[in-house]
């Protein structure tokens, strides 16, 4: 495993996006045990995309406009949807001194389907792997496997970190009313954000 494959993963994975803002935002409303949840959906909301990319199905989505708007768009009102629920303290940033009453199910749903409905991982992940497979390589589909394997562990550890991190700075939050409700705002503002960025998003 090449040292350039786990820089660029690293890069790509810290790189702020819809599955970090997520699992900090759930870090920041229901502490660090859901934050953690968060950051295991959010990878398995990678797996998909990893399969299509090897199993060639990313290429349907680069050359099919309607498959790939279809999944967009259904993102595009899935952020939106967050980005409401966010402000009425029904989604990622309901804030409460007591323990989460959401079974961590439903945090693992969220972030898969956040994952999911971003067609550009799956093309991403159609030209990003195979990068890093030798030409000559005799069992291609184990190498794109186990880079795929070191992929999602680095992402669950990065976006853990963001969400213990946001976690460990909750009580300094829930204290300070105006201060959440800034903060609110502010998480609402980025799921706008990027599915403002996803809508303008083309093949």
């Amino acid at each position: 495993m090449s040292p350039e494959f786990l820089l660029t993963s690293l890069i790509v994975v810290a790189s702020p996006g819809t599955g970090a803002l997520y699992t900090i935002a759930t870090g920041l409303g229901r502490g660090p045990r859901a934050s953690v949840v968060a950051a295991f959906g959010c990878t398995l909301g990678i797996v998909p995309h990893m399969a299509a990319a090897m199993l060639g199905l990313a290429a349907i989505l680069h050359a099919s406009a309607l498959a790939f708007e279809a999944v967009k768009w259904a993102g595009v009102l899935y952020l939106l949807w967050m980005a409401w629920n966010t402000l009425k303290e029904r989604g990622a940033m309901r804030v409460s001194g007591d323990p989460d009453p959401r079974p961590p199910i439903a945090i693992i749903v969220h972030a898969v389907l956040i994952n999911i409905l971003n067609p550009k991982l799956s093309i991403f992940f159609l030209a990003f792997l195979p990068q890093f497979v030798a030409a000559d390589e005799a069992r291609p589909l184990a190498v794109m496997t186990a880079l795929s394997a070191v992929f999602m562990l680095m992402t669950f550890a990065v976006f853990a970190l963001y969400g213990l991190f946001a976690a460990a700075v909750r009580d300094h939050v829930i204290t300070r009313p105006r201060v959440l409700a800034w903060m609110r705002r502010g998480f609402a503002a980025a799921f706008v954000a990027l599915g403002a960025r996803l809508a303008v998003q083309q093949r």
